[in-house]
């Protein structure tokens, strides 16, 4: 099982998370922000991680802090949990629709971090929650992960719905990079590391 636990603490934010790349979509989330927490559910039910993120920060000041670095701890617990990534799949795309709204994402555990977010929202705020940090959480993530990531919402009219189908499309796309290629006993690049 390839399954890791990280805490990480500063004087903005406690968080715990608790990654198991196989497993069977099972969540537990608690950061203070109910649409963060709906957005992660989106990556355990569609990614089948089994995922539990706890955390607590200064939301007396606003969401950014918590968004940010529940992306950072997130990218180090899934780049812990992929190990020396032999065997691994490394790329993964998948679009993913909510109603009138469609997203892209590609993914490639290269190494090396790099965020492509294009996504013109329609509203800036949805249920309290600022779009806005919804970069934050991906570019703290790929900066933590070493992987490049490609993220397009494609259109929409409904800012939940784009939202909402980026992180679907992302769950989908990371779970085939993430998948162990049966036919590939190798770390996949000619580098020979990743």
């Amino acid at each position: 099982m390839r399954t890791s636990e990280i805490n990480r603490e500063t004087s903005e934010t406690s968080i715990h998370i608790v990654l198991n790349l196989d497993g069977s979509g099972n969540g537990e989330f608690d950061s203070g922000i109910p649409f963060l927490n709906h957005m992660l559910d989106q990556i355990a039910r569609h990614a089948m991680f089994d995922f539990k993120v706890l955390a607590k920060g200064d939301l007396e000041i606003d969401a950014h802090h918590t968004v940010e670095d529940v992306g950072i701890a997130f990218g180090q617990v899934l780049s812990k949990s992929l190990g020396n990534k032999v065997g691994i799949t490394r790329f993964g795309h998948a679009y993913a629709p909510l109603d009138e709204a469609l997203s892209r994402t590609v993914v490639d555990i290269s190494g090396r971090p790099g965020l492509e977010f294009r996504c013109n929202w329609t509203r800036p705020i949805v249920g309290g929650f600022d779009l806005d940090l919804i970069n934050e959480f991906f570019q703290g993530f790929v900066n933590h992960a070493f992987i490049t990531l490609h993220i397009e919402n494609l259109y929409g009219n409904n800012a939940h719905h784009q939202c909402e189908s980026i992180f679907k499309s992302f769950a989908r796309a990371l779970k085939v990079a993430v998948s162990i290629d049966l036919n590939n006993p190798h770390i996949p690049s000619t580098k020979g590391i990743l």
